[in-house]
């Protein structure tokens, strides 16, 4: 196992009825920027529930942070935040609501291009502390300290993580996802899944305890991923699919192993060139990316089969091909696509999101480095 340092700072508030607790949770003589989306929370009773939980304190509101969030968008909130003196954040959403949320935070009482904060990796101090509700289980940015931001004028979608943006308290109600439309379902089952995935199927570093956690999530998933698609207010099943996304990025299975995340990578492309959502590119991108890789995964992919899916084949070649059809099945299961073709998009698009990795400076991807824009051509063709 390799060294390292865990600290979770966020409090987690699981369960019905937890919303109650976040007037508790506000700093003295509050006054909260409000963040949320498109305005779902409005029709399904959610926004109703917040306000009266935030009753007593100084609220402005701020809707219309994108499922990826733009930097335009969070540009007009952070000057919103700066004109009313804002003192802490409440973004009610997915990932994508307290994504921005973190580069509000971060960007507030930044002096410089905030744009430098995603692209430059620029120092910032003094963010304003951010507090989550949880609506959308996928990211699990509700319990770390990690953002992803889109600017369409530019074509690219960067990220930055810092702990002192991690949410201090989040929110986990499983019946605030019930009104959840089915593909946003798929894709946080899917977008967890994937997480856990780029922390796992590296290579064996005897941390046996970190890989039964990973599979443990995996296990869920695969279990509970279709019936939150069947049954879509069984509490047991939105719960067990709710907490399985905090856990997978919280930032414990990943401690002491290596990680990968070329398939994010090279997915974050697709959806800066394409606009595809963030989960359907990791279905396309990570059975290709598995399949190139399969020499240097290959005790993991033999793991993941055995252990997750079950697969008892004594040659190892067929076993990884089943494995790899395993994951695969699985996300057209969870009803994503996993094909550039199904998505309208042609091979002749491979060469623009092969330029945007270099211009992005994404040549070396994957736990050895080894993923440069050769093989990130051959993943994105095999994926066609």
């Amino acid at each position: 196992m390799l060294n390292f340092t865990f600290k979770n700072q966020t409090e987690i508030l699981f369960g019905k009825g937890q919303l109650s607790e976040v007037s508790s949770r506000l700093p003295k003589q509050a006054k909260v920027l409000f963040l949320y989306g498109g305005g779902s929370i409005k029709k399904n009773g959610i926004y109703d529930k917040v306000t009266t939980a935030l009753a007593g304190a100084d609220v402005i509101e701020f809707q219309g942070v994108e499922p990826n969030p733009e930097f335009e968008t969070l540009m007009k909130a952070v000057n919103i935040a700066r004109e009313n003196d804002v003192n802490f954040i409440l973004a009610v959403g997915g990932g994508s609501v307290i994504d921005g949320a973190k580069f509000v935070a971060a960007a507030v009482n930044f002096a410089g291009d905030p744009w430098d904060i995603l692209v430059k990796g620029a120092a910032f101090e003094n963010p304003l502390p951010i507090g989550a509700v949880l609506t959308l289980p996928a990211t699990g940015s509700e319990s770390n300290g990690n953002s992803v931001v889109n600017r369409k004028e530019t074509s690219q979608k960067r990220a930055f993580s810092s702990e002192t943006v991690q949410p201090v308290f989040a929110v986990l109600d499983p019946e605030f996802t019930y009104s959840l439309p089915p593909r946003q379902v798929s894709n946080g089952v899917v977008d967890a899944f994937v997480h856990v995935i780029e922390q796992y199927l590296t290579y064996p570093v005897n941390a046996p305890l970190q890989d039964r956690f990973a599979e443990g999530i995996l296990q869920t998933l695969v279990q509970e991923g279709p019936k939150a698609l069947a049954t879509p207010e069984d509490y047991d099943v939105r719960a067990n699919v709710m907490w399985s996304a905090t856990m997978a990025l919280n930032g414990l299975i990943g401690k002491g192993v290596p990680q990968d995340w070329g398939t994010h990578m090279i997915g974050h492309e697709l959806t800066a060139l394409h606009g595809l959502d963030h989960a359907v590119t990791l279905a396309i991108v990570l059975p290709s990316l598995m399949f190139v890789q399969r020499d240097k995964k290959q005790e993991k992919i033999l793991q993941l089969g055995e252990r997750v899916f079950g697969i008892q084949e004594n040659d190892k070649e067929k076993a990884i091909d089943l494995t790899i059809k395993a994951v695969q099945d699985f996300f057209e299961t969870m009803q994503v696509k996993t094909r550039l073709s199904d998505h309208n998009i042609e091979k002749s698009a491979i060469d623009g999101l092969i330029e945007n990795l270099e211009r992005n400076g994404l040549t070396a991807l994957g736990e050895h480095g080894d993923i440069d824009l050769a093989k990130a051509r051959e993943i994105l063709t095999l994926a066609a």
